[in-house]
């Protein structure tokens, strides 16, 4: 039985707990928090026998076989690296880091650590996402001309200290959802020979929406996220032969739409809880492996995307204070 710990308390550890409960082989036996009445009341919530109010007591910790580092941003990397020193796996949810730099020293202490590490972008073991990629690469609609995927939500409501709308905890579109559709176009298209892209501020300096244009060979990519609108959150990939559309919201889509020919048929694949079921097997399995990265989703991967992401930033000016 893999033992989980989960660094931090806030909504996407709620959900991956719920998840990793769905999962067989594993058991989240610790939750930290800076707040420990907060760490005891998630670990009551979820049976976790052991809560801590540090991190470093959980990375110590000898109850603990993986850490999921579900903490904002500006956390990933420092609580990452403490983890993997301490000897632990872990599972970082993304973006891994928030520059390249970052992203590089991570992997560095992995390697030297010899401990399994992964950046928990949960959509590229969506069954849906495998399953596109695998009719891409098989040629089922032929030479890939054009590629959309969009995602924006409104938050210009929320709380202007909160982790989207304050730069100094890395804020804005881009780094948050920006990425999934960065990763779709990288998934399905790989690195991108040129990048176009223009963004608007908020008054508290972060980017709230962007868009960007990736060229290929023979090939463009239409990318965009936002928050001071809703979008469609529908992806399009389209080919010389067909196209396929993955049904919203598709960074955690359950089903999506082939067309060649004029003819369409809907396929539903369905999914297991809210879909970080996949990224949890996946964890399970390379460990059980003795793996120390992903072959879906490799630590080559990772450097691949935030060197995207880095470019786009340079492109339209982002920079966070602390850097």
């Amino acid at each position: 039985m893999i033992k989980w710990g989960i660094v931090g308390a806030g909504n996407i550890a709620h959900s991956f707990s719920k998840d990793l409960a769905l999962v067989s082989g594993g058991e989240l036996t610790a939750v930290a928090s800076r707040n420990l009445d907060k760490a005891q009341s998630f670990a009551t919530e979820y049976g976790a026998p052991n809560a801590y109010g540090s991190y470093e007591e959980l990375f110590n910790s000898k109850m603990v076989d993986v850490i999921y580092i579900a903490t904002p941003h500006t956390t990933h990397a420092r609580l990452s690296i403490a983890a993997m020193k301490a000897g632990k796996s872990v599972l970082c949810e993304k973006p891994l880091g928030v520059n390249k730099g970052e992203v590089e020293e991570m992997i560095k202490v992995a390697k030297e650590n010899k401990v399994f590490f992964m950046e928990a972008l949960w959509t590229r073991f969506n069954p849906t996402i495998k399953k596109v990629k695998e009719l891409v690469d098989n040629g089922t609609i032929g030479d890939i001309g054009y590629l959309h995927a969009d995602f924006a939500f409104f938050a210009l409501d929320r709380d202007e200290n909160g982790r989207l709308l304050n730069p100094e905890l890395a804020g804005g579109s881009l780094l948050d959802i920006g990425i999934y559709p960065i990763f779709l176009s990288y998934l399905m298209l790989g690195m991108p020979k040129d990048i176009k892209a223009s963004a608007n501020f908020h008054k508290t300096g972060v980017e709230v929406q962007i868009s960007m244009i990736f060229n290929y060979e023979k090939a463009q990519a239409i990318l965009y996220s936002g928050l001071n609108s809703n979008s469609e959150k529908k992806a399009e990939i389209a080919g010389s032969k067909g196209s396929i559309f993955v049904h919203p919201r598709w960074h955690e889509t359950s089903g999506y739409t082939l067309e060649i020919d004029g003819d369409s048929s809907v396929v539903e694949l369905g999914k297991v809880g809210k879909g970080y079921t996949y990224e949890i097997e996946e964890v399970h399995n390379c460990l059980n492996a003795g793996k120390t990265e992903s072959d879906l989703w490799s630590h080559q991967n990772s450097r691949d995307l935030i060197e995207i992401m880095d470019t786009v930033r340079n492109k339209v000016g982002i920079v966070f204070p602390f850097e």
